[in-house]
């Protein structure tokens, strides 16, 4: 099993920037997509984006959000720019069931971490 641990949330100003980070243990996730997902109050988990090698992007922030991975160190970022309000949300980053297969189905992610919270202020 992948431990997941997010960081890099924070409160910030409509159109600043926040770099998110999540570290994973317990296995190399190499060969995994992984993947940033949110959720806000009162609505379901959603897709932001994934990358195993490509990198793919919910429409809503296509352009301003940029997933990048350090298989050496085990890590995925997001570094999130011009940041709206309705990003606010707490964000989770998730590993993969299987090996070189991506989804944006929150189902296909089997490991989870504990999330992280992205306030945007108007």
């Amino acid at each position: 099993q992948v431990q997941l641990v997010e960081s890099g949330g924070g409160l910030v100003q409509a159109g600043g920037s926040l770099r998110l980070s999540c570290a994973a243990s317990g296995r190399n996730v190499g060969s995994y997509a992984m993947a940033w997902f949110r959720q806000a109050p009162g609505k379901e988990r959603e897709f932001v984006a994934a990358m195993i090698t490509m990198t793919f992007y919910a429409e809503s922030v296509k352009g301003r959000f940029t997933i990048s991975r350090d298989n050496a160190k085990n890590m995925v970022y997001l570094q999130m720019n011009s940041l709206k309000p309705e990003d606010t949300a707490i964000y989770y980053c998730a590993v993969h069931n299987k090996p070189l297969l991506i989804g944006r189905s929150p189902s296909v992610f089997g490991s989870w971490g504990q999330g992280t919270q992205v306030t945007v202020s108007s």
